[in-house]
């Protein structure tokens, strides 16, 4: 049995991102976030469709066309393919933790 809050590191000066299940057409992973952000230039085009989900924080993520979402503990939202988007903030103060889910 494996806990989504557990074995978090205590070192957390880069994001971690740990597959939890991988498919054919389907992949979970967690994030782990504490005040990172993509890098400031490009975006995440991904092929796949992506459902985001914040266990614990706040991040922010920003689209291409300057839409931004503020998530919180329990707020999810589904990003289509080729949607370009990017992580503009998280809270430095503490962990944010993501379950992300890519499908196809």
């Amino acid at each position: 049995m494996n806990n989504l809050f557990s074995d978090i590191p205590a070192d957390l000066s880069d994001e971690v991102f740990q597959t939890l299940l991988s498919h054919d057409q389907l992949k979970i992973e967690r994030i782990v976030s504490k005040g990172h952000t993509s890098p400031p230039q490009g975006w995440y085009d991904q092929d796949e469709h992506e459902w985001v989900l914040v266990l614990q924080g706040t991040g922010e993520l920003t689209f291409e066309d300057g839409r931004v979402e503020r998530l919180s503990a329990g707020d999810h939202l589904n990003i289509p393919a080729h949607c370009k988007h990017k992580v503009s903030w998280t809270d430095p103060e503490q962990e944010t933790i993501w379950l992300a889910i890519f499908y196809r």
